[in-house]
């Protein structure tokens, strides 16, 4: 009957990063403008069951996430080209993922393959190590704006879930798209031959597309997002800025509920406080699976009357606050299934690869330790200055009591894969390098190996912050010419530092982290830099 109302449930997910396991730190939730509380949360096991709790609200519902369900991994799932994390999500029941940058860190190829199954092997890991063969997602990655050289999408741009209801049939559509500056995010060669379409043209041409196919909702699944000062449940909106405000404010007003990521931050968002225009909701769970987005859409008589969403903490353990964060049981067949994969990557986590004399943090020592080890794995090709780039640093590096390093815990801190190369730059483009460090809204700054440093002020113009760099205690000189290590993430162009891809007489090296495996076989106890190598005089930049 018309009159009795149906609740579609949707589950709203985004940035998982392959997290099978819970995280290991405590997550720090934001309640309210101010307030924090901290709480064990995250885990597949634990995730599922909060999935289905929600899910059985509704005998009609659906699972959507935002992006980076995969890349950028702890080992039992990187370890194995993440497909542990397809099969977790085959059994939760996910229906659609909108592609992220960290969906294209191993290329759009081995993309593809995790979509479709197979076991071709388009890198350097072997495929298929534990399930043989492995059968592809059951689910669809959603890529509507990105393009191959056809001008066709690379994934479906758009799904459909239709439900038969007491009101017959409804329909929600689901538009999923990644960030258009994807490919500064990623190795430019795993988006090679694409193109990245502006996000909010993309959304607004699909709009009617999906009315036209029946859709009686409208839901946008987006790899960009935003911040906030608010609590994770604050439908008020509150200190919200960021990158997506500006795709938001173009949005067709026809979208009802628009599921974001990419900032790792938790928010409930009523846009219709901000443009009435537009009253959808704008959501996002934190990472790592500590959160879901519990989204309810009511219909009468066929047509949307009402929406509500709210996100739920993934808690478990002892320091849960009860009340608050209500817990969570894990799930046995997930449980059961993730350990497979923990119990396969163990032998490789477990080994010892040297010792630490204490903690190394990103900021704080770990990226300069990372790029002392690139230079020396690289001096045979000539090399003379490293740099590290803080995107690619994901974990501390933190020792046993005893100072044991394990692989496991340098995979953690470099899971990406990459190989080093040295490539001959001149002074000038290295100084080009070192001002792109500040090109963003946000500052990238590179870890530069002992022997190089910089000195930086922000407050002055563009492409004139960079006040002085030396090699061994010499200026820089912009005719000379440098050997220079990088990762292949930054040889490429990567994270804006276009001016790597100009070097020239480039040098294969190892893998990034057989480097730093060599670095500590070389120390009975290897030690953290502690002095700065990159120093800010004057003002520093809002």
């Amino acid at each position: 009957m018309d009159s009795v109302p149906v609740t579609v449930r949707v589950v709203g997910l985004n940035d998982f990063h392959g997290n099978l396991l819970p995280l290991p730190r405590p997550v720090l939730v934001t309640v309210s403008e101010g307030e924090t509380r901290e709480v064990q949360a995250g885990g597949a096991a634990y995730l599922a069951t909060a999935i289905a709790q929600t899910r059985a609200q509704s005998p009609y519902s659906m699972v959507v996430a935002a992006g980076d369900l995969i890349g950028a991994s702890p080992l039992a799932s990187s370890l194995f080209l993440d497909e542990p994390t397809i099969g977790v999500m085959n059994r939760i029941g996910l229906d659609f993922n909108a592609v992220g940058n960290h969906e294209f860190d191993r290329g759009w190829r081995e993309l593809l393959r995790i979509q479709r199954g197979g076991c071709e092997q388009t890198g350097n890991r072997v495929p298929c190590a534990v399930e043989t063969p492995y059968e592809g997602a059951g689910f669809d990655f959603l890529a509507a704006n990105v393009l191959t050289e056809g001008g066709e999408t690379l994934l479906p741009a758009t799904g459909i879930r239709t439900f038969t209801t007491p009101q017959g049939e409804l329909a929600v559509g689901v538009i999923g798209l990644t960030l258009k500056t994807t490919p500064l995010l990623v190795t430019p060669s795993g988006v090679d031959g694409l193109t990245l379409a502006d996000e909010a043209a993309t959304i607004n041409a699909l709009v009617p597309r999906l009315e036209a196919a029946g859709a009686d909702a409208i839901i946008v699944a987006i790899h960009q997002g935003l911040g906030t000062t608010a609590g994770y449940n604050d439908l008020g909106c509150g200190g919200i800025a960021g990158p997506l405000l500006d795709i938001l404010e173009q949005v067709d007003p026809r979208v009802d509920v628009v599921l974001s990521g990419h900032t790792h931050n938790a928010y409930v968002c009523d846009y219709g406080l901000i443009d009435a225009d537009r009253p959808f909701l704008v959501t996002s769970a934190a990472f790592g699976g500590a959160m879901l987005t519990d989204i309810a859409l009511e219909f009468r008589g066929g047509r949307l009357v009402a929406k509500m969403a709210r996100n739920v903490v993934i808690a478990h353990g002892s320091d849960t606050q009860a009340g608050e964060f209500p817990r969570f049981a894990p799930d046995a067949g997930i449980a059961a299934y993730v350990q497979r994969y923990v119990d396969a990557a163990r032998k490789a986590a477990e080994r010892p690869v040297g010792r630490l004399a204490m903690e190394a943090v990103k900021g704080a020592g770990l990226g300069r330790l990372i790029a002392d080890a690139q230079l020396a794995a690289t001096r045979g090709a000539g090399a003379q200055i490293a740099l590290m780039n803080s995107g690619g640093i994901r974990a501390p590096l933190v020792p046993d009591d005893d100072g044991t390093i394990t692989f496991g815990d340098i995979y953690a801190v470099q899971p990406f894969g990459n190989v080093l190369l040295t490539k001959s730059l001149t002074g000038t483009q290295l100084h080009e390098i070192l001002e792109q460090q500040f090109a963003g809204a946000e500052d990238e700054l590179l870890s530069p190996s002992a022997g190089f440093a910089f000195t930086y002020d922000t407050g002055r113009a563009a492409g004139q912050r960079v006040t002085s760099a030396t090699l061994d205690g010499q200026p820089i000189d912009p005719a000379a010419e440098y050997r220079v290590t990088m990762n292949s993430f930054l040889a490429s162009g990567g994270d804006g530092f276009a001016t790597f891809a100009q070097g020239t007489e480039a040098v294969t090296g190892p893998l990034d982290l057989d480097a730093i495996e060599a670095w500590f076989a070389l120390h009975q106890v290897t030690p953290v830099p502690t002095v700065d190598r990159a120093m800010a005089i004057g003002q520093r930049r809002p």
